[in-house]
């Protein structure tokens, strides 16, 4: 059995730095809809905080449910915590990996505390930015800071998703998020693109990007 996130890499990094800001996104590989990035600054060496946290998960491990309850958990908890979108259109503009980072700039914004370090999952640098940062392989099911901003980007972009289906119920956005099911290509070919779809992303037959 996977052991839950920890706060190995966390303990290390209190040691000089106070506000760490664990980083994750979510929907960077959907076909419709926005990014969404999420950044938790836990307390600093509170003793309690894997107890008080002890079922947060990357949130893909996760069913929406428990995700939905940790969520206001991990808000009440965290020093602070942001969450930055990036929408379709900018992510046709921009592209995705750029858009994702404009996303994750704009959680960084909704920080109270501007963070001292960037403890991100894989691919989720910030170069931008000039503060100290690791990008952790598998961070979400490593780092409890990304953990917990694993489940608040997801909890938030499927709150977006759920939204903008009553504009566009036709296409079951709040049941399939935007991903690339079979039903959701279905809907594609038989209703053309709606405007929050992601226009340059290339869908193979096989339903893949």
């Amino acid at each position: 059995m996977d052991l839950p996130p920890d706060l190995v890499y966390e303990k290390k990094l209190w040691q000089a730095y106070k506000y760490i800001a664990g980083m994750d996104e979510a929907g960077r590989g959907a076909l419709a809809g926005p990014v969404c990035v999420g950044a938790v600054i836990l307390p600093c060496n509170d003793p309690r905080l894997t107890q008080t946290l002890s079922g947060v998960r990357d949130s893909k491990q996760l069913n929406p449910r428990k995700r939905n309850q940790l969520a206001p958990q991990i808000k009440e908890t965290a020093t602070s915590w942001g969450i930055g979108f990036a929408s379709a259109d900018e992510i046709d503009t921009l592209g995705i990996v750029p858009a994702t980072r404009l996303a994750a700039s704009r959680a960084v914004e909704m920080l109270h505390y501007f963070p001292d370090f960037l403890l991100t999952d894989f691919r989720l640098e910030l170069p931008e930015l000039d503060v100290p940062q690791a990008a952790l392989v598998k961070g979400d099911q490593h780092s409890l800071s990304i953990a917990a901003a694993s489940i608040l980007a997801k909890t938030a972009r499927d709150d977006i998703m759920r939204e903008l289906d009553i504009a566009h119920l036709e296409y079951g956005f709040s049941k399939h998020k935007g991903y690339g099911t079979s039903i959701h290509l279905e809907k594609i070919q038989a209703l053309g693109y709606s405007p929050i779809h992601r226009k340059t992303f290339k869908i193979k037959k096989s339903g893949c990007l």
